[in-house]
């Protein structure tokens, strides 16, 4: 698949009213066709099953510069794959050299999910990462968060995980007096699927600061809490 026959395939799927309500729904000023995801999903799948590695980072660098928002998602999903072989440091390299464009919540998610699969894959990889949370931009401080969400739900974490889950807390635990409400959001989000497999540390870190914290964020945070055991 070629850059120009993925943006013909696009264009083809494109709904031209659904673009005009994604472009006030976003609010990012940028091209919207109006494509479902659903059909972005079918596109990656056929694509990628086509396409080795360099190639499908190839055409993601592509769709990514075009700044459409359904490319640029699309170029998130040609990436989102659990194994990439035989190399998958050009894919990581370039997911990480999107973080500094991001702009939006649902491009940026997607990018994240992306970037999941990468760190997984290789969790020495969360060092290159560590600045992020000390970043300028709010939209990189959020990714680190987002991108490390696989360590909210192991069942069964190992040593290292724990040590990454704590690791993670730490920079969550040095935004809890930013009120952007995406960083704050981003925090709640954190909290709250780590307290379905971890509740005693999630309410700790509630404890420790949740006084800091926007009132809607310690809501959200707690919403999947079991209740206490504590008489």
């Amino acid at each position: 698949m070629t850059l120009e026959g993925a943006l013909a395939a696009l264009n083809a799927a494109a709904d031209v009213q659904k673009g005009v309500e994604m472009a006030t729904y976003h609010k990012v000023s940028r091209a919207y066709l109006g494509v479902a995801n659903p059909q972005l999903d079918a596109f990656a799948k056929d694509w990628r099953s086509d396409m080795d590695v360099e190639a499908r980072v190839a055409l993601a660098g592509g769709l990514w510069q075009t700044d459409i928002h359904e490319a640029r998602v699309l170029a998130a999903k040609l990436l989102t794959q659990a194994r990439l072989r035989p190399s998958d440091a050009s894919a990581w390299a370039m997911i990480k050299g999107w973080v500094p464009e991001f702009d939006a919540w649902a491009i940026a998610d997607h990018a994240c999910i992306a970037g999941q699969k990468r760190l997984v894959w290789d969790p020495a990889r969360l060092a290159e990462i560590e600045h992020w949370h000390r970043s300028e931009h709010m939209w990189t401080r959020r990714a680190a968060l987002v991108i490390t969400l696989p360590w909210t739900k192991q069942n069964f974490p190992k040593a290292q995980d724990l040590e990454i889950r704590d690791r993670v807390l730490g920079w969550a635990a040095s935004y809890v007096e930013d009120h952007t409400w995406f960083i704050q959001k981003a925090v709640a989000w954190w909290l709250r699927e780590l307290s379905k497999h971890d509740p005693d540390q999630v309410r700790a870190f509630l404890d420790a600061h949740g006084a800091a914290m926007k009132p809607f964020a310690v809501t959200e945070a707690a919403r999947k809490l079991p209740p206490s055991q504590e008489s």
